[in-house]
């Protein structure tokens, strides 16, 4: 196999993969996954709200989902690790997926992307946006965009900086898509500079010159010496 088709192969392969946990692992809280090719084998992280869900009762659901990933889309001797995501408010795939969730239950989408925004940005992150396409308000489909904060659309920091998160929301006239971004708090833009202030120099020590004493200054200290002397002596 060509060095190209093997990178669309695992490509393809990840995204069916992705695919299949967000549908099976929707009640956990299902917050992106991670895989990467390891020589024992594939290591497959996967991020949720809710481990014990994904876990399962003495590690029965966890068991069912390595064996359909070697046997359904053909992962070579898959290693299955659980991790909780400590603030689900920076994770774009959990926000996104509670905002389609409210839409299925009714809120006006408008509210829905307000109220989603404003959890994000009370959290600290630096910038989010909210994307929502389908039949909002009638038969024609939009698309209305939240944005607040500072967020990128192009460039690297895209792909290493903006956690995206992606949704489906089932309703009557039609599918709703959703789509996150979020720029997590702590996160180094390239375009950020800092202004420092310069250090204050010390005052440079003067400098001792040590000239010889010619022989009129040495009577001169002589004199002073004896007048010191005799000073003291009429003291005492």
């Amino acid at each position: 196999m060509a060095v190209e088709r093997k990178f669309v192969a695992e490509g393809a392969r990840k995204a069916r993969v992705e695919k299949y946990f967000l549908k099976e692992l929707k009640r956990a809280g299902y917050g992106g996954m991670d895989l990467q090719r390891t020589p024992l084998g594939t290591q497959v992280t996967i991020f949720a709200e809710k481990p014990g869900i994904v876990i399962g009762k003495g590690g029965k659901v966890v068991r069912q989902l390595t064996q359909d990933l070697a046997t359904d889309f053909g992962v070579e001797s898959p290693q299955i690790e659980v991790q909780q995501v400590q603030n689900p408010s920076f994770n774009a795939q959990i926000m996104a997926e509670r905002l389609a969730n409210a839409l299925e239950r009714g809120w006006y989408f408008r509210k829905a992307g307000s109220s989603i925004i404003r959890r994000i940005m009370e959290s600290g992150a630096l910038g989010c946006e909210v994307v929502v396409a389908g039949k909002l308000t009638g038969a024609r489909a939009r698309t209305q965009k939240f944005t607040e904060g500072y967020i990128k659309h192009c460039g690297e920091p895209v792909n290493t900086i903006v956690e995206k998160g992606y949704a489906v929301a089932i309703k009557k006239l039609g599918i709703i898509g959703v789509q996150v971004k979020i720029i997590p708090p702590g996160a180094r833009l390239p375009d950020h500079f800092e202004v420092l202030t310069p250090k204050e120099k010390p005052a440079p020590k003067p400098e001792i010159t040590v000239t010889s004493v010619g022989e009129d200054v040495e009577e001169d200290i002589d004199d002073i010496v004896d007048i010191q002397g005799e000073e003291q002596y009429t003291e005492d």
